[in-house]
């Protein structure tokens, strides 16, 4: 994909598909990672700054950021999530501890809560989280197993074998978790935005797509295990979100169904600068200007220089780049983001 990046394992922005195998190193430690957004037919430009200010302090104060979970009990699960079939004692325990106190919680790195204009004025609201400890306990252990029971330099397993078949499994319910902690955020997230602006979201309108997955698709006449790491698979005409960076627009776009990229496209902006690189190059000053027309925590501007614009790639050249995948349909200019 055109966002491609180095990471752990298979670079970002990498689709594959395999006949017989899953390869859990191809599928980022995030599973089910994911972005949605919230049509709110209001008029995003009678939102002063002072205004977006408040709803970006409504919106710290009413949702778990950062290394903040949910204390004590944490919240009622989903009854398909209550007490999952996992493959191992572990996992179930990982699991019991875990989801309820990560269930609604936003997380840190390039997880994210904005408010964007569309082109016609209307407000939105885009969402970008995962599975949490969920996803990561579950990706760990199964790298662990195929590390020592794989095949290949990036080792994979067997989907024919009981190794293989509780990987997918236990995947499958790291992507149900995920959508589910992304539903219950943005249930929280849109219910403040409603009660302070006085109006309802267009349900029609939203959209959820996520992009560290495997997936059974039928390609080229035959049914193939499609792994997508970093990236988002979207049938004809089916509608996607390509975000780009705090100080850049996003993209509701429509999928094109090239066969030859498994019906893929990029699932944002893309890294030009590690998070390392990034802390070494940009100041706080210039991430501070680079935001300057965005309403942000700017307290905050020394630690979220890693997510500042300069490090990821022009996503207008992005999308050209892809433009046998996908068709922009809405351009989201960014108003405030929330990061944990």
């Amino acid at each position: 994909m055109p966002d491609l990046h180095v990471a752990q394992g298979i670079a970002v922005g990498t689709v594959f598909a395999t006949e017989h195998h899953v390869v859990p190193g191809a599928l980022g430690g995030d599973l089910g990672c994911g972005v949605s957004a919230h049509h709110f037919p209001f008029p995003a430009a009678s939102l002063g700054r002072d205004v977006l200010e408040r709803l970006l302090t409504r919106l710290a104060r009413g949702v778990p950021v950062g290394d903040a979970v949910h204390r004590g009990a944490g919240l009622p699960l989903p009854p398909e999530l209550e007490s999952p079939a996992l493959s191992t004692q572990k996992l179930a325990r990982a699991w019991e501890r875990l989801a309820p106190r990560h269930l609604g919680t936003l997380g840190g790195g390039n997880h994210f809560l904005e408010l964007d204009r569309d082109a016609g004025g209307d407000l939105w609201l885009l969402l970008h989280t995962g599975s949490r400890g969920v996803g990561a306990a579950i990706a760990d252990h199964h790298l662990r197993v195929a590390a020592t029971l794989g095949v290949g330099s990036l080792p994979g397993l067997d989907v024919r074998t009981p190794e293989g078949a509780a990987c997918l499994a236990d995947v499958a319910l790291a992507c149900h978790f995920a959508r589910a902690n992304r539903d219950v955020l943005a249930a929280r997230a849109v219910a403040l935005v409603a009660e302070a602006l006085g109006v309802a979201p267009e349900d029609a309108d939203t959209v959820d797509v996520h992009h560290n997955h495997v997936s059974r698709e039928v390609h080229f006449g035959r049914p193939l295990w499609v792994h997508r790491k970093g990236a988002v698979g979207l049938e004809r005409g089916e509608r996607g979100l390509v975000p780009g960076s705090m100080g850049t627009a996003s993209y509701v776009v429509e999928g094109l169904g090239e066969a030859r990229a498994f019906r893929s496209c990029s699932h944002g902006a893309g890294r030009v600068l590690t998070r390392r690189e990034a802390r070494e190059r940009i100041r706080p000053d210039a991430l501070a200007h680079a935001l300057r027309r965005v309403v942000f925590d700017a307290g905050r501007a020394a630690s979220l220089v890693e997510e500042a614009p300069a490090a990821y790639r022009d996503i207008a050249e992005v999308l050209e780049d892809e433009a046998d995948l996908v068709a922009p349909r809405l351009r989201l200019t960014p108003l405030a983001v929330l990061k944990g």
